[in-house]
């Protein structure tokens, strides 16, 4: 029976033995030099939830006319527009402020704030993702800060929509 209730144990808090070895390039182990991706570990937060922390996964963002470089948050949201990738969006100018498109699925969204700077990725509702090419701010509830984009982003400052595919860097 005790053997039982131990088995059990050990199911319920994931195993007794130590995760295997990750070779999972935004994982950042501790202590023993075990991980798991947040994938592997069956949910977008789990990783944060088991104490391993995430290096900021750098991403490329490309047009047919340009390539940029970004960082995305350590956050729910930014790990599961990465569990997505490799993605292509069609783009809209919105405001003469921001390019955005519409997400295959719904990512989460906790930790919103209303004020964006140039670069800014952003989350507005569950779907809609923006790069902001000038500061400001949005109304309430704000968006969810999915990264930072690296390089200018003049080439969005214009009312035209663009076709942009989104996916890790090397």
């Amino acid at each position: 029976m005790r053997r039982a209730a131990i088995a059990i144990g050990c199911l319920m808090l994931g195993g007794c033995s130590p995760p295997a070895a990750s070779n999972s390039p935004g994982v950042e182990t501790k202590g023993d030099g075990h991980g798991a991706s947040a994938a592997q570990m069956g949910s977008p937060h789990a990783a944060t939830e088991k104490g391993i922390s995430m290096r900021p996964m750098e991403i490329l963002i490309t047009s047919d006319s340009a390539q940029l470089n970004a960082k995305l948050a350590d956050n729910q949201a930014a790990r599961a527009l990465a569990a997505m990738m490799p993605l292509k969006i069609q783009r809209r100018d919105h405001l003469h402020q921001e390019k955005t498109g519409v997400l295959p699925l719904a990512l989460p969204g906790s930790g919103r704030q209303t004020e964006f700077s140039v670069g800014t990725l952003g989350l507005w509702g569950d779907r809609d993702f923006v790069i902001y090419y000038r500061a400001g701010h949005v109304p309430a509830p704000g968006i969810v800060v999915l990264g930072n984009v690296q390089g200018d982003l003049s080439l969005f400052d214009n009312s035209d929509g663009v076709s942009i595919s989104l996916r890790q860097a090397d």
